[in-house]
């Protein structure tokens, strides 16, 4: 699956061309970034099986990097403030994440703290 990321189409729309990042196995652009981080901290030997990566995020990300933690092998972690959208934290869950909530009025930053 880590594969498709980024062979995204490029389609002609009238005058310009648009990549239809769409297609990516989560259905966002974020994928490039969170495969890219990962495969650059295991080339550099900061991840290794069995590690776990924490992220502070309020969605795309860390879907992204949830996706890419569960067929790596690596335990994730998204910190998120409570009104995240219960869609994206399912999402996350489904491959595997563990969800921290912070209270809603602190916002990210209230994320952050953690």
């Amino acid at each position: 699956m880590l594969g498709t990321i980024g062979n995204t189409p490029l389609v002609r729309i009238g005058k310009i061309y648009a990549k239809l990042e769409t297609t990516n196995p989560t259905g966002s652009i974020k994928d490039r970034l969170a495969w890219y981080l990962v495969k650059k901290a295991e080339e550099r030997g900061e991840l290794r099986k069995g590690d776990a990566i924490i992220e502070v995020t309020s969605g795309n990300t860390g879907i992204s990097l949830a996706m890419v933690s569960a067929i790596r092998g690596y335990r994730f972690t998204a910190v998120m403030p409570r009104s995240a959208s219960s869609e994206k934290r399912k999402m996350m869950e489904a491959f595997g994440a563990e969800i921290l909530l912070t209270p809603a009025k602190k916002g990210m930053a209230g994320a952050v703290e953690v």
